[in-house]
C-alpha cells in the first residue's frame, strides 16, 4: 500500500476515524483512535501514546512511545457502526522517541527472529492457525453466562448446531476484510466452533489471528453471545486450541520440509526443526499456554497433547505431521491455545526450531512415536524417555526462567517483565479459594 492509495480509499469510503492498533505483552490489542484529519501525522509516524500505562512496556519517566503504522495492514472495519462515518485501522510497530524499534514490542520481537531465519538462507516461514472458540448466551442485562449456544458435537448441522448462522456471519465478515476462509464447522464441545483461514507469512499470520479474534467477538456480541477463546471454559468438555501449522520456504527450493527421498518424505531440516521444538517444549509452554486455565486443557482424555513427541498420525503427540506432502508439507503444533500472544509464541517456536536446524546432529534427531500415548502407563512413558509438558502455570514459569534460548528471544526488557506478570497471576490464583474447595471442604 502507498500513502496516496490509502488517502484515496479513506476519501471514497467516507472514513471518519483511524484506529492505530498494537499488541501488548499479554496479547491484548490496544489502540489509539484518531480523526482522519490527523492522517498525515499517522502516516509520518507522529502519533504518540503513554507507554507507561501498557502492560510490559516502560516506566513513567520513559513514557513517550510512537506508533509507526504498517501500511500493508490498512483495512476498513466493516463490523464498526458507520452511521457517523466509517472506521479503518493500521497495525503498528512501536518505536522510541529516538526513532528506534521498541525492544519490548512483541511484533518487533517476532520480526527479529524472522531476520535471524533469513540470515540462515530461509526466506519465509508460513503459518496457518486453527483457532477454536465457544459461544455463550449473554443474559438479558448483558452479563456473561456459560449457557452454550447449542448442545451439538463435531461437524453437526442445524437444527442441532445453534451457532451455524453466527459462524457464517463471521466468515462473511472476514471475507469482506480480505481473509480467505477455508473451513467453518462445529467442534466437539457444546457451542464450540472453529473457522480456519489461509496460511500466510508468520508476521501477517499473527496480525490476522488478532484481527480474527476481534471480528469473532464483535459479531458474537451483536447476536447476543459472548465468544470465548478461554482454553478450558467448561468442565469435562473439550478445550479451545489453536493448532499452529508451520513450514519453511525459499523460492528456489520451495517447501524445505519436503524431501521425497527421505523417510516419511520429510527433510532432515524438518526433523531437526521438530527436534528443536520438542527439546525445548517445556520452556516454550509459558508462551504457547500462558494462563492458569491453559493447563486445565492440557490433560489426557480430550485430544490435547501432554507429551513432547511427534508423529505423522498420532493426535496424542505434541507435533503432528498432516498427511499431505509436496508444497503443503508442514508441522502442526497442537498445544498452542488462543490466549497465547501470537507474536511471542511464534517468536519462541521459530527460535527453538532454528536452534534445532543449526545445532542438532543427524544422530540426535528425535524419532517419531506412533503409539497412542494415552494408552501407555507412566512407566512405559518413562522407558521411552518421553517428556511431559508442564502441568501448571507455576511449572511453566520455572521452566522459562531456565531457558537461555527464550531469554535471548524475548530480550532483556521483556523477559523479566513477562515472568514477573505471570508470577503475579500464579500468586493471585494460588491464594484464591475456589468454588471446588468450598463445595468439598466447607462442611468438614
Amino acid at each position: 500500500m502507498k500513502k496516496e492509495d490509502i488517502k484515496e480509499i479513506i476519501k471514497e469510503n467516507n472514513i471518519s476515524y483511524i484506529r492505530m492498533q498494537f499488541t501488548d505483552m499479554l496479547g491484548d490489542i490496544k489502540a489509539v483512535e484518531i480523526p482522519t484529519k490527523k492522517l498525515d501525522d499517522a502516516l509520518n509516524n507522529k502519533i504518540m501514546f503513554d507507554g507507561s500505562s501498557i502492560e510490559g512496556f516502560v516506566r513513567i519517566k520513559e513514557a513517550d512511545m510512537y506508533l509507526h503504522p504498517d501500511l500493508d495492514t490498512f483495512m476498513i472495519l466493516p463490523f464498526e457502526d458507520s452511521s457517523l462515518g466509517g472506521v479503518a485501522r493500521f497495525i503498528c510497530d512501536v518505536y522510541t522517541p529516538d526513532g528506534k524499534p521498541f525492544i519490548g514490542d512483541p511484533r518487533y520481537i517476532l520480526k527479529k527472529e524472522v531476520a535471524k531465519m533469513q540470515e540462515m538462507g530461509i526466506e519465509t516461514m508460513y503459518v496457518g492457525f486453527e483457532p477454536e472458540f465457544y459461544l455463550f448466551k449473554l443474559n438479558e442485562d448483558g452479563s456473561v453466562s456459560t449457557r452454550c449456544s447449542d448442545h451439538a458435537s463435531y461437524f453437526d448441522l442445524s437444527p442441532f448446531d445453534g451457532g451455524e448462522n453466527i459462524r457464517r456471519e463471521i466468515a462473511l465478515m472476514l471475507e469482506k476484510m480480505g481473509f480467505e476462509v477455508q473451513a467453518s464447522h462445529h467442534e466437539v464441545g457444546p457451542g464450540q466452533n472453529e473457522i480456519t483461514f489461509k496460511y500466510t507469512d508468520v508476521v501477517s499470520a499473527c496480525d490476522r489471528v488478532q484481527t480474527f479474534k476481534q471480528v469473532v467477538k464483535m459479531v458474537a456480541r451483536k447476536n447476543g453471545y459472548l465468544a470465548s477463546f478461554m482454553p478450558k471454559p467448561l468442565n469435562k468438555q473439550a478445550g479451545n486450541g489453536m493448532h499452529t501449522n508451520c513450514s519453511l520456504y525459499t523460492k528456489e527450493k520451495g517447501d524445505l520440509f519436503y524431501d521425497p527421498n527421505e523417510d516419511m518424505e520429510l527433510s532432515v531440516m524438518c526433523k531437526k526443526w521438530i527436534s528443536g521444538i520438542l527439546m525445548h517444549a517445556r520452556e516454550l509452554s509459558l508462551l504457547t499456554n500462558p494462563i492458569v486455565n491453559s493447563y486445565k486443557r492440557l490433560v489426557s482424555g480430550y485430544e490435547a497433547p501432554i507429551y513432547a513427541c511427534w508423529s505423522d498420525a498420532n493426535r496424542s503427540s505434541l507435533v503432528r505431521i498432516p498427511a499431505i506432502r509436496g508444497s503443503a508439507t508442514r508441522t502442526e503444533l497442537r498445544n498452542v491455545d488462543p490466549c497465547a500472544n501470537p507474536y511471542l509464541a511464534l517468536a519462541g517456536i521459530l527460535a527453538c526450531g532454528l536452534y534445532g536446524i543449526k545445532n542438532i546432529k543427524d544422530e540426535n534427531i528425535v524419532p517419531p512415536v506412533n503409539d497412542n500415548l494415552f494408552d501407555l502407563s507412566e512407566d512405559e512413558i518413562k522407558e521411552r524417555k518421553i517428556v511431559c509438558l508442564p502441568e501448571t502455570l507455576h511449572s511453566a514459569i520455572e521452566e522459562l526462567k531456565k531457558s537461555d534460548i527464550l531469554k535471548d528471544t524475548l530480550g532483556e526488557h521483556l523477559f523479566p517483565k513477562y515472568i514477573e506478570a505471570k508470577e503475579k497471576e500464579w500468586k493471585e490464583y494460588h491464594t484464591t479459594v475456589s468454588e471446588f474447595e468450598l463445595k468439598k471442604y466447607l462442611g468438614r
